[in-house]
Formats: structure tokens, C-alpha cells, sequence
């Protein structure tokens, strides 16, 4: 009996394991049938993706002929428009502006025409013919500049009177006057000026010389009679009869002598003249071109560009003031040792060293020579006086008056305020004596502030 309910229990197991393995192959029948419809959905969707593909090749095909025929089409009706405003001319459309302001797409905001393309500029041809261009165009300026050197002298000192003369001219506006109405009136004071001078020291001058030349031969004749010494040399070296004969030689040409006076005279009206207009032009248009120069900087850069600039022209200014301070002492020095020993003509004397000063380095010098020769004819302790004392006080104001002025006004080394005087005296004569000193100060200006600071940052 427990036999049979052991077999019985067996059978119903397995019955039930071979349903389970029914279930199970059933299962898996309905996955596979599910797979193959999906199978079969994807197929008929690849199937109408390449169907709407090629529908889109299709519209995209019609479209691209639409587009052209609309392209060509208006093409068409521009050209008949064209012709018919007389647009387009009969024979050469190539040389007609008004086909060329039709294609350039001429506008109110493009009165020329759209910008092209740039050019490709690394084509050896370009590079060979920009280089070539870059040669003969420096060669040209090269003698352009030499050409026109005079007037450019004229220019440049006509731009340095103007920024020395501008601080008169922005105190006047201060005080109320229109900047032309206060560069004129600077203008007309340095004009009374120097007509002053003219008035009082040309006549004087020019008599002296007329009696020099008249009194000559007999003041040679007294110091051969009085002087040991000079007669000795003269019996050797007949200084007496060079000096006559060299006398009478002008005296013989006097008449082309006078004429070549006369033309360096109007010549020298000429260009005073012109320096003086383009001085009263540089003023009146300060601001405007200091503007216009500063547009040349890129924007980043214009406001401390523009500070520097601001600085180096109150340095100039501050020159030009300088120079009319040490001249203008030199000239009441002067004037009062004429007037204290009986110089003639003290007054006019004082004036010509007092413009002559304001040349560093030469126009002292030739002062100096000038009013000695004029003191010889009072006598000659006089003169050698006079000698003694300008050599003193030309020492007095190279080195100690100069420097400290300059120092205060410029902020230049004395050292510098030399060597710049030197060597702008050397290159381009009393002008490059004269701008010497504000050029210094202006590369010792930008050296400390943009060359200083660059190397110590590398």
C-alpha cells in the first residue's frame, strides 16, 4: 500500500513538471510570433522612411527648378528694366557708371558701392610689388623731404612758437576772449616786440657801422703811432695796408654788396613773415589739430596718449618760458652794465642780447662779439671790460642759470639740458639747438613712463 501511494506521488509530479514545460514552450511561442511582428512592423516603417525620402529627393529636385526658374526670370525682367530706365548702354557696358553703380549695389550708405573681398595678401606678387612700392615711395619722400627742407624748418618753428605761446593764449580765453581773438592779441605783442627791437636797434647799429668803416683808417694810424707793439707786428705783417685795402675792396662793390643786402634783407621779411602767419594759423587751430592727432592713436590707447602728449607740450611751454626768463635777465644784465660805463645805444644793445640769448650755445656769443666791438669804440678799456664781462656771465648762465631754469621749467637734467644743446647745435645748427632741449625732455618723458615700465614687466 505504501508502495503504490509512493508510485502515485511520482506520476503526479512528473504530470505536473511536463505542464509546467507546456507553459513554458507556449510562452516562448508567443515571444517568438511577438518578435516576428515587430520584425515586420520595422520593415514596414524602413519601408515608408524610404518612401518619404525619396518623395523629399523629389520635392527637393522640383524646388532647386523652381528656384532657378525665379532666379532667371528675374534676372530677365531686371535686364529689361535696366534698359528700359537706359541703364544699360548699346556698346561697352564696362566703361558705363551707371551699370557700375548697379552692380556695386551703389546706396545712400554706400555712395561707392559695397566693400569686396580683400585680396589674398600673401601672394608673392603682392608681397614683391608692395615691397617694390614701399622702396620708391621712400625714395620719393626721401626727396620730397629734401626739397621742401626749408619750408619745413619754417613749419617746425612755427609749431614751437605756437605751444610755447599757447599758455598766453589760454590765459586770455580764461579771462573771457574767443580763441582767435586771444591768438591774435599774443600775436600783435610779439609783433610790437620785435618791430620795437627793429626801430630801436637797426639805426644804431647801422650807424655804428658806418662809423667804424669812416673812422677806421685813423684809428689805425693811432695805435701804430702809440702802440709798440702793433706797429711791430704791422711792419712785419702790413696788417695796416690788408685792413685798408680789404676797406676800399668793399667800398668798390658796395653797389652789388647793397643789392645782395637788399635781397637777403626781403627775404628774411619773407620768412618772418610766413613763420609768423602759419604761428597765428597754429594757434587759432590748437585744439583741432591736437584732436586730429590723437585720432591717429588706435582707442584704447588715446587717454594715456593723451595725458603724455598733454605733458610733453606743457614741457615745450614750459621751455619756450625758460628761455624768455634767462633771456630776458641776460638782456637787463646787459643793458645796466652798458648804461653804468656809457655805452651807446644801451637800451638797443640790451634787446639784441636779449633775442640773440634765446639761440642756446651760438646766439650769446655773437651778442656778445657784436656789443664788445661797439664798447672798443667807446675805448678800449671799455671794450675789454665789456669782454671780461660776458665771458663771466655767459659761464654764469650755462651752467648755473640754464640748468636750474630748465630743471624747474622742463624738468630736464642740467647734464642733459647740456649734452642735448651740444648735440642738437651739431646736427641742425641754432634750430637744433633750440628744440634740443624739449626733445630731451620729451624721450626722457616717454622713456620713464612707456619704455621703463615695458622692462621691468619682461
Amino acid at each position: 500500500m505504501p508502495t503504490r501511494d509512493k508510485d502515485a506521488s511520482a506520476s503526479a509530479d512528473r504530470a505536473e513538471a511536463a505542464g509546467d514545460r507546456a507553459e513554458a514552450a507556449e510562452e516562448r511561442a508567443e515571444h517568438a510570433e511577438a518578435g516576428a511582428q515587430a520584425a515586420e512592423r520595422a520593415a514596414e516603417v524602413s519601408e515608408h522612411a524610404a518612401e518619404v525620402s525619396e518623395h523629399a529627393a523629389e520635392l527637393s529636385e522640383q524646388a532647386a527648378e523652381v528656384a532657378q526658374g525665379l532666379a532667371e526670370e528675374f534676372a530677365d525682367k531686371t535686364h529689361t528694366a535696366a534698359e528700359a530706365m537706359g541703364l544699360l548702354p548699346d556698346e561697352n557696358p564696362l566703361t558705363d557708371p551707371n551699370i557700375h553703380e548697379f552692380a556695386a549695389g551703389v546706396d545712400a550708405e554706400h555712395p561707392f558701392g559695397e566693400v569686396g573681398e580683400p585680396m589674398n595678401h600673401r601672394s608673392p606678387f603682392v608681397i614683391a610689388f608692395v615691397a617694390t612700392l614701399g622702396v620708391l615711395l621712400a625714395v620719393v619722400f626721401a626727396m620730397a623731404v629734401r626739397r621742401v627742407s626749408d619750408v619745413l624748418v619754417l613749419i617746425v618753428i612755427a609749431a614751437f612758437l605756437a605751444i610755447g605761446l599757447n599758455p598766453a593764449v589760454t590765459f586770455l580765453q580764461r579771462r573771457g576772449l574767443k580763441r582767435g581773438l586771444a591768438a591774435a592779441v599774443v600775436m600783435g605783442g610779439v609783433l610790437l616786440f620785435f618791430a620795437g627791437f627793429v626801430a630801436a636797434a637797426v639805426p644804431p647799429i647801422v650807424r655804428q657801422a658806418a662809423a667804424f668803416r669812416e673812422q677806421l683808417p685813423q684809428r689805425l694810424e693811432t695805435l701804430r703811432n702809440e702802440n709798440e707793439t702793433f706797429k711791430r707786428w704791422d711792419k712785419q705783417f702790413k696788417i695796416e695796408d690788408k685792413i685798408t685795402s680789404i676797406v676800399k675792396k668793399q667800398g668798390d662793390t658796395a653797389p652789388a654788396k647793397a643789392v645782395d643786402l637788399a635781397i637777403g634783407v626781403f627775404t628774411v621779411i619773407g620768412k618772418t613773415l610766413t613763420v609768423l602767419i602759419l604761428t597765428l594759423y597754429f594757434l587759432g587751430s590748437y585744439d583741432r589739430i591736437k584732436r586730429g592727432a590723437l585720432r591717429l592713436v588706435p582707442r584704447t590707447r588715446r587717454p594715456r596718449v593723451g595725458l603724455l602728449t598733454d605733458e610733453i607740450l606743457a614741457r615745450v611751454g614750459g621751455y619756450v618760458l625758460g628761455n624768455l626768463a634767462t633771456s630776458l635777465v641776460a638782456g637787463v644784465v646787459s643793458g645796466m652794465w652798458f648804461a653804468a660805463l656809457g655805452v651807446p645805444y644801451a637800451f638797443a644793445l640790451a634787446m639784441l642780447v636779449a633775442i640773440f640769448d634765446l639761440i642756446p650755445l651760438v646766439g650769446a656769443t655773437i651778442a656778445a662779439v657784436v656789443c664788445t666791438a661797439i664798447a672798443f669804440f667807446v675805448s678800449p678799456a671799455v671794450g675789454i671790460a665789456t669782454l671780461v664781462f660776458f665771458i663771466a656771465y655767459q659761464q654764469f648762465e650755462n651752467y648755473i642759470l640754464v640748468p636750474r631754469v630748465m630743471k624747474a621749467t622742463v624738468d630736464v637734467s642740467p647734464l642733459a639740458t647740456i649734452l642735448a644743446a651740444l648735440i642738437g647745435g651739431t646736427l641742425l645748427g641754432a634750430l637744433g639747438a633750440v628744440l634740443a632741449v624739449p626733445t630731451a625732455a620729451a624721450i626722457s618723458l616717454i622713456g620713464s613712463e612707456v619704455v621703463h615700465p615695458r622692462q621691468d614687466n619682461s
